[in-house]
């Protein structure tokens, strides 16, 4: 199957629940959710059995244009599975937290006005998948627009509720300006190179003598892309974001759009970076400087929080410097070394695993104590132990605890900040590595150790037990045998 009927199929299954939610009435909107994630499901496996033209270049459709701003590799295959799978889990995740949804949207009594909210991450899902195959930076910027104009949505839904409009107002304000540094920088990229072709790039930087221009474009497009990671100098959206937007809005936040940016971001700078690149040296530098940043910006804030979202927006923004890191110490893909596209690519995955099950956590503690802080989690491993133990799994690996996926995407990180002998950026990852134990273990703390306000158990959906149980064990399993995603990666 062409791979280009991925991205068409998933807009349809979207304009499909959207259309059934507008025309069929029902009372309760679980079923557009649950189709949802069945769809993206059955889309998810044709992705194993999808082609570009090099596989099959004596078809009609390999001669099309769309090849020239199109691409399917392993990694847009990788990046296209980890947007599929966030989309279909984080609609699992809204069908359990419909009745929050409801209370905030039009009548609290029932569920009309949340059935859209099935069909919008779906339309995200798309862009992303775009942009994991962009070729062209116009390309990507259409894709990239798609996404963000959908988030602008789902993290004001709730409009009812005070903290998701200001933080869809606030998303909404820094999404545009940083638009205009995309839109600024790739004009400034094309006016230097003479193309938006990220394959052409390479030969056009070849011998130019003036780069002052083109790192100035490069530098505006990092600082665009910046706001999709969550990195320094535009991460000030995300603690408010992430604390007053609807939790499946969040989460898909922290994964998806992390790892929708982080592609383009992979895609746009390996031009920059091969070893005749005349500023390979300045943009790594500029990596090296945004991670140690993000890293100490993201953990030391983490510290003193007490509300548990907000602590993991801060803890997100932290998991972008370590992910900049591997970038910064570049290792381009060669024989059976970890490259930094592997390493960066491996720990997005495993994120995905852990961020999603605490977030799947939080919405059912949001759900039943009706709050966000930590003092909410006291006494989880009374009133629920299997719960308890596994929030516990899951924020140890994402502090990076050993025989956790958490620690492997960690080593990958710090082994190439070695190789390259990026001693400071070591530093600072090691002293941020260590705030991250405090601020989880204080959670962790706060299960187990604290008596708890409320005796009554959190009892799981079933969706939301499968979930959770499937997201902690596999955290343990990638922890100890890491090769199926590095595989799938090759």
């Amino acid at each position: 199957m062409p791979a280009y009927y991925l991205e068409a199929l998933t807009v349809t299954l979207g304009f499909i629940i959207l259309l059934a939610e507008a025309f069929v009435p029902a009372k309760n909107k679980s079923l557009a959710g649950l189709v949802g994630a069945a769809g993206l499901t059955a889309i998810l496996i044709l992705t194993f059995f999808s082609i570009g033209p090099d596989s099959k270049p004596d078809a009609a459709w390999a001669e099309w244009p769309l090849w020239n701003f199109y691409q399917f590799d392993s990694l847009a295959r990788f990046y296209k599975i980890l947007a599929l799978l966030t989309t279909a889990l984080v609609l699992l995740m809204a069908v359990d937290y419909r009745k929050i949804l409801a209370r905030f949207t039009e009548d609290p009594t029932t569920e009309e006005g949340t059935g859209e909210f099935y069909s919008l991450p779906i339309f995200a899902c798309a862009g992303m998948m775009w942009m994991a195959s962009a070729k062209d930076l116009a390309g990507a910027f259409v894709a990239l627009e798609l996404v963000t104009i959908t988030f602008y949505i789902l993290v004001a839904f709730m409009r009812r509720n005070v903290g998701s409009l200001e933080a869809g107002v606030k998303y909404l304000i820094l999404g545009a300006l940083s638009t205009g540094f995309l839109v600024y920088g790739i004009a400034w990229v094309y006016g230097s190179t003479g193309t938006m072709s990220l394959a052409l790039l390479p030969e056009k930087i070849a011998g130019m003598e003036n780069t002052v221009p083109l790192l100035f474009g490069i530098a505006l497009v990092l600082v665009a892309l910046g706001f999709k990671v969550g990195a320094v100098p535009m991460q000030m959206w995300i603690p408010d974001v992430y604390q007053g937007a609807p939790t499946p809005t969040t989460a898909f936040l922290s994964v998806g759009s992390k790892a929708a940016g982080f592609i383009l971001l992979i895609r746009f700078l390996t031009p920059f970076l091969g070893e005749s690149s005349p500023v390979r040296s300045q943009v790594l530098t500029i990596l090296l400087i945004i991670a140690g940043a993000t890293l100490l910006y993201g953990n030391l804030a983490a510290i003193p929080q007490t509300n548990f979202k907000r602590l993991l927006a801060y803890s997100s923004i932290a998991h972008a410097g370590f992910l900049i890191l591997a970038l910064a110490a570049w290792q381009p893909v060669s024989g059976n070394n970890i490259s930094s596209i592997e390493a960066v690519s491996f720990y997005l995955a495993t994120y995905l695993l852990m961020t999603l099950g605490v977030f799947f956590i939080l919405a059912q503690v949001r759900i039943h104590r009706d709050g966000e802080a930590i003092t909410d989690f006291n006494g989880l491993g009374k009133t629920n132990p299997l719960l308890a133990l596994a929030t516990t799994v899951l924020l140890a690996a994402l502090a990076g605890v050993p025989l956790t996926a958490g620690f492997i995407g960690k080593f990958f990180v710090f082994s190439l900040a070695a190789e390259a002998h990026l001693w400071a950026g070591l530093t600072v990852a090691v002293i941020a590595a260590a705030a991250g134990f405090y601020y989880y273990f204080k959670t962790i703390r706060a299960i187990w150790w604290i008596e708890p306000s409320d005796e009554s158990p959190i009892a799981l959906p079933i969706i939301s037990k499968i979930s959770i149980g499937t997201l902690t064990v596999l955290t343990l399993v990638f922890g100890i045998y890491p090769y199926p995603i590095l595989q799938l990666l090759k």
